[in-house]
């Protein structure tokens, strides 16, 4: 192959982004280990499960866990969407990025189920993210304006004297 680099599948390139998107697998078989951005995807996916993990164990009442958990629902967004766009990618775009020097390769259906499964599953992780974040947002609104809320206090009664 010309310049070293072997050919990349376009099916397989959605898939990655599909089943390992937010550890940034399809960038790694796209670009190799030294692209930058690839690095920066596994760090806030391995927070969100840590949030995960806090939620499973402190309960709902953790605020660490509300704020690491939608770092995870959020690298799972940006998977579907590379694997989106990486699906939908015309073959001869495709193969002129990633398959220089090898002929345009017919796809078929297997980048368009990835992108079916993909627009399920990153819609339903990008509904329960903002779901998620206005709950807890108004929860911990609700929760900061009871702890400043200044409650008055009790109503002085005068005592009633006997007047003789």
């Amino acid at each position: 192959m010309p310049g070293g680099r072997p050919a990349r599948s376009k099916t397989l390139a959605t898939w990655l982004a599909v089943l390992g998107g937010s550890l940034g697998l399809h960038r790694f078989y796209l670009r190799g280990p030294r692209d930058v951005w690839a690095w920066l995807h596994p760090a806030p996916t391995l927070a969100g499960l840590v949030g995960v993990h806090r939620l499973r164990t402190w309960g709902q009442d953790d605020m660490l866990a509300w704020a690491l958990l939608p770092l995870l629902g959020l690298m799972i967004v940006a998977g579907m969407t590379a694997a989106i766009v990486t699906g939908l990618t015309p073959d001869e775009r495709f193969a002129a990025r990633f398959r220089p020097g090898a002929p345009v390769e017919s796809t078929r259906w297997g980048p368009i189920l990835g992108v079916i499964t993909a627009l399920m599953l990153g819609g339903a992780a990008l509904m329960s993210v903002l779901a998620y974040g206005g709950q807890k947002f108004f929860e911990w609104q609700a929760l900061r304006q009871q702890a400043t809320q200044v409650r008055p206090a009790p109503a002085v009664v005068p005592l009633r004297t006997s007047a003789g």
